[in-house]
C-alpha cells in the first residue's frame, strides 16, 4: 500500500529529527509541523502532537499524550504527560508543566512548577513559583479576558481559583482551597476558607 502524501511528510520529518539526534520513543506515533524547530539532547514520548509554529529549546522531555502549538519551551523544561500547551506560552528554563494542565497566551517563569489538573489562562508566573493540584486562574468574566500576575517566590495552594484582575506579589503564599478575588501583598498568607463545622452524631435522612 502506498503512503499517502500526510505519512510521506511525517516519515521525512520524523526521520530529519533522528538524524539530528532527538530521542524519540515510538516515532511512529508522534506528529510534527513543518516549522517545528527543536534543539539538542531532546526525548520525546509516544503520542505527542507539534501544531504550528513551536520551538523546543535544548534539555527537554516531553512525555506522553501532550499538545504543543504556537509556543516557545526554554532549555531544561519538562511537559507532560497529557499536557496541552496553547498559542502564546513561553516556558522558563528549567519549568515544568505535568499532567492534564492547560496553558494558555501565559509564561511560566524560570524553574516554577505547575505539576498537575490546573488550568492557567492569560496568566505571568514568575520565577520559583509552585502552583498547586486542581488551581485555576478565572481569566475570563462573561465579557472579556483578565490577566493575573504572580510574582516570584509564590506558592498556591491546591484547590485555588485565582479570579482576575489579580496579582499575587513575591513571596506570598495562598492557603489550599481559597477563592482569591483580591490583589495579594508581599510576603503574605492569603486565605478564603470557612470553619469546619462538626455535628455529633448526625442522623442523616432517611429515604
Amino acid at each position: 500500500m502506498k503512503q499517502s502524501n500526510l505519512q510521506k511528510i511525517q516519515n521525512n520529518l520524523r526521520n530529519k529529527f533522528l538524524r539530528l539526534g532527538i530521542k524519540m520513543i515510538g516515532p511512529e506515533t508522534i506528529y510534527f509541523s513543518k516549522d517545528t524547530k527543536i534543539g539538542k539532547n531532546v526525548t520525546i514520548e509516544p503520542y505527542v502532537v507539534f501544531g504550528s509554529k513551536v520551538k523546543i529549546g535544548s534539555n527537554v522531555t516531553i512525555k506522553s499524550f501532550s499538545h504543543l502549538e504556537n509556543c516557545k519551551v526554554e532549555n531544561k523544561v519538562e511537559i507532560g504527560p497529557y499536557a496541552r500547551i496553547r498559542p502564546g506560552v513561553l516556558l522558563k528554563e528549567g519549568s515544568k508543566v505535568g499532567n492534564f494542565v492547560e496553558i494558555k497566551k501565559s509564561t511560566l517563569g524560570k524553574k516554577s512548577k505547575v505539576n498537575h489538573l490546573t488550568y492557567i489562562g492569560d496568566t505571568t508566573i514568575g520565577k520559583s513559583v509552585n502552583v498547586g493540584a486542581g488551581t485555576i486562574t478565572c481569566n475570563y468574566d462573561g465579557i472579556k479576558k483578565n490577566k493575573t500576575k504572580i510574582k516570584d517566590n509564590v506558592f498556591i495552594g491546591s484547590n485555588s481559583s485565582l479570579v482576575a484582575p489579580l496579582t499575587i506579589e513575591e513571596g506570598s503564599l495562598i492557603g489550599a482551597g481559597s477563592v482569591i478575588t483580591k490583589n495579594v501583598k508581599k510576603k503574605s498568607l492569603a486565605l478564603t476558607r470557612s470553619i469546619q463545622t462538626e455535628i455529633k452524631n448526625y442522623k442523616r435522612r432517611s429515604k
